[in-house]
């Protein structure tokens, strides 16, 4: 654009009709000045834009002093100062702008010595049609950059729905590789934790039958017999726990208060980690009464919070939100942890994914199950050193009627 404005200036200051040192300055100006503009900060804002017309009209203005005034052949250089306005201003600020430059050009019959000069008829008709022309060429310019920045508005509006559509199908194809995943752990876990029950049951018969066999004198072998027990029946927990995760959930959905369900886990947290945390609720006035299974989803809410506290500082606080937006209802629960490593977010909700050294790693793959059957979606956004926040959203329908779904692990 710059070698645009130069060349421009350059023919208009040579081929022009006058070739004064002021004239070819004031020429050489307006382009200069529009070279300047374009890589200035300021001017482009919208008091910059102003102040970039003001200056142009008045360059032109100087111009069309130094060449004749209203006689001047230089009067369709103030279409610069209009063509600049119509892709910055409105339609009415160009209409504007084009008045302005109009009554720039018709100020110098003020400068007539009207006693001893006067316009011919035949040249009224040209000051109209000069004036005429200026205001339609203003209109023109601002209908085509309307024109533009509409196209440009599409384009805008379609790249961001293609952002927003890549960003579902990202999401889309992470739940459907946790799913896959799910299935397949399910499936395997189901087989493993039958084939471990057997002997699991047998080993503590066995150590059972020690305990009562082994006399005073053998207090190591009673000791070891009972610490067999123990680890057997804890091991028999894991094995329940591989059950529950790989057996068909049986989804009941009523409709019911969700904060209610909240608050019962909320107490059970309370309860559990007394003094540690303190949990605020801060629940929207508009979601009402929605279909949903209370008691799956106390189990999510109370597995979220419980990692919530266990990630927070002594004597920190977790806030859980609601709120109703696009017919989904939003619960939000939010902890002042250390956050998740961006390495591991992807990976939280796979089964037998920990990083604590007790976990089993079922818990978040179950709450992230228990929500794909409602045919919600959770999801997680963490920053290291801030906290993390765990979004679970769930489909609302006020009006739903009571209904019962059982979906096998192995539906999705």
């Amino acid at each position: 654009m710059a070698v645009a404005w130069l060349l421009f200036s350059g023919l208009v200051a040579v081929l022009g009709p006058s070739h004064t040192p002021t004239t070819i300055t004031l020429v050489l100006a307006i382009g200069i000045f529009q070279i300047v503009a374009e890589r200035v900060a300021f001017f482009r804002s919208t008091r910059g834009h102003v102040a970039s017309f003001a200056i142009t009209l008045g360059l032109c203005f100087l111009l069309m002093r130094d060449t004749g005034g209203i006689e001047s052949s230089y009067y369709w250089m103030l279409l610069v100062p209009v063509i600049i306005a119509a892709p910055a201003f409105s339609l009415l600020g160009t209409l504007l702008a084009t008045a302005l430059a109009c009554g720039t050009y018709l100020i110098f019959l003020a400068f007539i010595n009207w006693e001893h000069q006067y316009i011919p008829p035949e040249a009224r008709g040209e000051l109209v049609f000069r004036v005429v022309t200026l205001a339609f060429l203003g209109f023109l310019a601002n209908q085509l950059a309307e024109s533009s920045r509409a196209e440009a508005r599409k384009a805008q509006a379609a790249a961001d729905q293609l952002t927003e559509a890549n960003r579902q199908l990202t999401e889309a194809e992470a739940t459907v590789r946790r799913t896959e995943r799910l299935a397949a752990i399910g499936q395997m876990s189901a087989g493993l934790a039958h084939e471990l029950r057997n002997p699991l049951g047998t080993i503590k018969t066995s150590a059972e039958m020690l305990t009562r066999s082994v006399g005073s004198e053998g207090a190591i072998a009673k000791e070891m017999a009972d610490f067999i027990s123990s680890e057997v029946d804890r091991t028999n927990t894991l094995v329940t726990r591989f059950l529950d995760f790989a057996r068909p959930l049986a989804v009941r959905l009523q409709r019911g208060d969700i904060t209610q369900v909240i608050d019962r886990a909320v107490t059970d947290v309370e309860r559990n980690y007394p003094g540690q945390v303190s949990i605020y609720r801060n629940y929207s006035p508009d979601v009402g009464l929605f279909p949903f299974d209370p008691d799956l989803m106390e189990r999510v809410f109370y597995n979220l919070l419980v990692n919530a506290v266990q990630a927070s500082p002594p004597r920190s606080s977790v806030t859980v939100k609601t709120r109703l937006e696009d017919e989904t209802v939003e619960v939000s629960i939010i902890d002042r942890g250390s956050g998740i490593d961006p390495k591991h977010l992807e990976s939280i909700f796979n089964p037998f994914f920990t990083t604590k050294s007790q976990g089993v790693g079922l818990g978040l793959a179950i709450v992230s199950r228990i929500v794909d059957e409602h045919g919600g979606r959770i999801a997680v956004e963490s920053e290291a050193g801030s906290g993390s926040v765990f979004r679970v959203s769930l489909p609302y329908a006020a009006a739903a009627p009571e209904v019962s779904v059982e979906r096998s692990h192995t539906d999705h």
